[in-house]
């Protein structure tokens, strides 16, 4: 496995980390000790970046992870989300609360079910249009004092955000969904981090599955089907753009996950993709893909397949699209 530094932070992060959420959330199809066997053989593969969120499940999935964190602790580089409120234990709703008082009861309670004393990296899971970046930055700064967190990250925060929240405690990481067809980070987001040494974390860098397994089985709870990006002549386009990927990776001899993950590295040296899975072959698969260097015929190819199915469709419903990059 080869290593990247994470931002200004020293630290040095598995190229390839682990996304849990599929695990218990979001797709269906849960298999806990599928998912267990694969947390651990994260580790055995050099992965020592894991991603959860309390809003998985909710809850569930930060108590899986837990299965595996604790007695390998010092192994893991735990990263976990807030903000996103449960109504009720098992419902989801849209509502975001980013203040510091959330915040506070927030980490207690993530701390408590992922059974450790910190947690290393702490996103605000979106901004909260209700509460200044500053205030709420400044809420979590409070809890790098109390040791409860080793460093603060934002997700789908504008340039702007980024820079306001820097002014009140640095930020290590930047995670927004960012793949060979969602692009938005490039430009002034990517320019914006890296001007503040800010790391940058894709999630979805397989584009929710699209260039791991398609056709998609999808369960019938699978969110994805709510989705433009999965609907009508969006999916039809994708398909064809992922049978031509899959086309392009086979000639190269590599799978199309590998290539698109290659390529999400080959983009900088501060990226450090996210990709979820809950099966084992997949996750050594994924490893792989920070041995693979690209050329810029390579990354020529790709781009002109891109360009011949450009019809990709919204990453998220209208709603979901209200709450990103704000």
């Amino acid at each position: 496995m080869q290593y990247r530094q994470l931002g200004n932070t020293g630290e040095q992060l598995s190229a390839i980390g682990l996304g849990c959420m599929t695990m218990s959330h979001g797709y269906g199809g849960y298999d806990d000790a599928e998912s267990i066997k694969t947390l651990s053989l994260s580790l055995d593969l050099g992965i020592n970046f894991w991603d959860t969120a309390d809003i998985y499940g909710p809850h569930i999935n930060e108590l899986l992870v837990a299965r595996v964190l604790a007695p390998n602790r010092d192994k893991v580089f735990l990263a976990t989300k807030f903000g996103f409120a449960v109504a009720q234990p098992g419902v989801y709703t849209r509502g975001f609360d980013g203040s510091p008082a959330y915040a506070k009861k927030a980490v207690e309670a993530s701390l408590k079910r992922l059974n450790t004393d910190h947690i290393d990296l702490y996103y605000a899971h979106r901004i909260d249009p209700q509460v200044p970046v500053e205030e709420m930055v400044g809420g979590m700064a409070e809890l790098v004092k109390e040791g409860k967190v080793r460093y603060l990250g934002l997700s789908e925060a504008s340039a702007q955000s980024l820079r306001r929240a820097c002014t009140v405690h640095p930020i290590a990481a930047l995670q927004s969904e960012y793949s060979l067809i969602t692009c938005d980070p490039e430009g002034e987001i990517l320019d914006t981090c890296r001007e503040l040494g800010i790391g940058f974390i894709p999630f979805s860098p397989l584009s929710r599955g699209l260039f791991s397994n398609t056709p998609i089985t999808f369960a019938e709870n699978d969110f994805r089907l709510t989705i433009p990006r999965f609907q009508g002549e969006h999916y039809q386009n994708n398909i064809q753009l992922a049978a031509a990927l899959k086309q392009l990776a086979q000639d190269k001899g590599h799978t199309p996950a590998q290539l698109a993950l290659a390529w999400l590295l080959a983009q900088g040296d501060d990226i450090i993709p996210i990709p979820g899975t809950k099966r084992q072959a997949y996750l050594r698969e994924d490893a792989t893909a920070a041995d693979i260097s690209l050329s810029a015929t390579d990354l020529a190819d790709i781009d002109a397949i891109l360009k011949q199915y450009p019809n990709t469709g919204a990453r998220y419903t209208p709603a979901g699209m209200s709450m990103v990059n704000r």
